[in-house]
């Protein structure tokens, strides 16, 4: 009688475990795979102070998160030419550039763009870069800054660096040598103060930050006047070459299929649309013949 009980206890036991087995193995497997899956490593320049770039694009970090089914990582460097840097030495699967910053990364690393935003603006994928001056100044025109204190953004930006130089050589003024001096501020925002502020006599800036500044009330509109601007091609999201091609075009898509009005707000964008290389040609062109490819040699 005893060996009976003792049978059936063993055998009972046995089914628990089987069950209790059977129970958590999905989930501890699946719980491993996410655990061990690489992030999809993203990169964002520092158009504006680094630490706010991070926290405002964490909601598509979770969008990106979500329509990928994969944890992904958001990295902004201190400066343009460190998320250039990072994409080099294979630390970046997915950069967000402007469209100097790709150019010399370019140089660098084996990547291509694959979708930029369509601007609500212009309705295009282009853009606007500016030269302002403060609301009272004197200068009227472009050529009128011979002789005056210029602020870029960032050396690697292309709508704070690369095409105000090339509307200031259009106006014939040469950098630096017309202008009586020339500072970096590192972001669009610094770059809108020291105008408003008057401590320089003009800056070249987004104008889709601008805008925005102006609507968060970090620039006070009536301060600032701008006096020239050109179009330029949207910023590319980049991807290495080496990057899984279902992967990539699940990115592709995502971007593609966004339709939240929140998120395309903070994405700066109407929809996306996708770019080659082609797209960067005049870029690519005009920043080798401005001396930025390679800005710090």
């Amino acid at each position: 009688m005893k060996k009976k009980i003792a049978l059936i206890v063993s055998v009972l036991l046995s089914f628990t475990l089987l069950i209790g087995g059977c129970g958590q193995s999905p989930s501890q497997s699946q719980g491993t795979k996410e655990t061990n899956q690489p992030p999809l490593r993203v990169g964002l320049v520092p158009n504006q102070a680094p630490d706010k770039i991070k926290a405002q694009y964490e909601p598509f970090r979770q969008f990106l998160s979500d329509t990928l089914d994969m944890p992904v990582e958001l990295f902004v460097a201190s400066d343009y030419a460190g998320v250039v840097e990072a994409m080099a030495n294979d630390k970046l699967d997915l950069a967000y550039f402007g469209g100097l910053t790709y150019a010399q990364a370019k140089q660098r690393a084996n990547i291509h763009p694959i979708v930029t935003e369509i601007d609500e603006e212009t309705q295009t994928s282009k853009y606007y870069s500016l030269i302002i001056v403060p609301a009272d100044s004197p200068v009227q025109s472009t050529a009128d800054l011979k002789g005056k204190v210029f602020a870029f953004g960032d050396i690697s930006s292309t709508s704070g660096s690369l095409y105000p130089r090339f509307m200031l050589d259009e106006a014939g003024i040469k950098v630096p040598n017309d202008l009586e001096n020339i500072l970096y501020s590192g972001g669009h925002d610094a770059t809108a103060q020291a105008v408003q502020n008057g401590t320089v006599d003009a800056g070249g800036i987004e104008g889709r930050i601008l805008n925005r500044l102006i609507t968060n009330k970090t620039v006070d509109s009536s301060k600032i006047r701008i006096i020239d601007k050109h179009l330029v091609e949207g910023y590319p999201w980049v991807v290495r070459d080496s990057l899984d091609k279902s992967l990539e075009e699940k990115i592709i898509n995502s971007f593609l299929e966004m339709n939240d009005p929140g998120l395309l707000t903070l994405m700066r964008a109407k929809s996306f649309t996708r770019v080659t290389e082609a797209n960067y040609t005049e870029i690519e062109k005009e920043a080798n013949r401005l001396g930025l490819i390679n800005p710090n040699k």
